[in-house]
């Protein structure tokens, strides 16, 4: 394919020391190579507000990944930070910049666990800062297996976005989170643990605005692959 959509994924970073002595970027693979399958050219993003605008002229998609790190609770309004919270501000603020820039462009925006969180944020929702605490009788969310490995299920609701994409009413996902959308504000919620913790959300008032709590680059459900080469497709118009 020669004329292949550029889907931008943002970055991890990480401070100096382990493995280099300077500040790095990081990220999986397998993000690119489920973007790449799907038809599209992944390309990464580093934390830069300053030019997520320039990027965004250039972008046909964005992706805001994951990673081990939470979201400031001053940002939705919480009065306390649960212990557990760890930050990665100048992370949060390029994403922010770029997922607020994608929206207002209309382009397809695709948030992946802290990126769904992000996303709920964005929406004017609101997290639950540590789900043992604040669910009772929850699921293991954060599955100790390999994320190539199916954590639990999950139910995809009727009539949403992530339902018209996988054609499924059950998806089997990997899990790998302490936090998760307590609301999601002006978005609707699109799937559920067993639990009921929220393992979804979309923006219905745009083509393509979707987020979901698990990592769906370790394809380890057929739906996982449907979710990227529809966020692919929806780059065409």
């Amino acid at each position: 394919m020669t004329n292949r959509p550029l889907i931008g994924l943002t970055l991890d970073c990480e401070p100096p020391g382990g493995w280099s002595k300077y500040p790095w970027y990081a990220i999986r693979q397998n993000y690119f190579e489920a973007v790449s399958a799907a038809g599209g050219l992944p390309v990464a993003l580093p934390h830069a507000p300053e030019l997520a605008g320039a990027y965004l002229a250039r972008l046909d998609g964005l992706i805001v990944t994951g990673g081990a790190f939470d979201i400031d609770p001053a940002l939705y309004g919480a009065a306390e930070r649960h212990a557990t919270v760890a930050l990665k501000a100048d992370r949060t603020t390029a994403e922010l910049a770029l997922l607020h820039g994608a929206m207002a462009r209309h382009l397809p925006v695709l948030g992946i666990c802290g990126g769904q969180q992000l996303l709920a944020v964005a929406l004017g929702g609101s997290l639950i800062q540590h789900i043992p605490d604040a669910v009772s009788a929850a699921l293991e969310h954060e599955q100790k297996t390999l994320h190539s490995l199916p954590g639990h299920g999950v139910t995809i609701l009727e009539n949403t976005l992530l339902h018209r994409i996988t054609g499924r009413g059950t998806m089997q996902v990997n899990t790998s989170h302490h936090q998760a959308v307590r609301s999601p504000g002006r978005g609707v919620v699109n799937a559920l643990a067993p639990d009921g913790v929220i393992e979804g959300i979309e923006d219905t008032t745009r083509k393509f605005c979707l987020g979901v709590q698990w990592h769906p680059e370790y394809l380890v459900d057929a739906g996982d692959t449907a979710i990227f080469s529809a966020l692919v497709a929806a780059t065409n118009g």
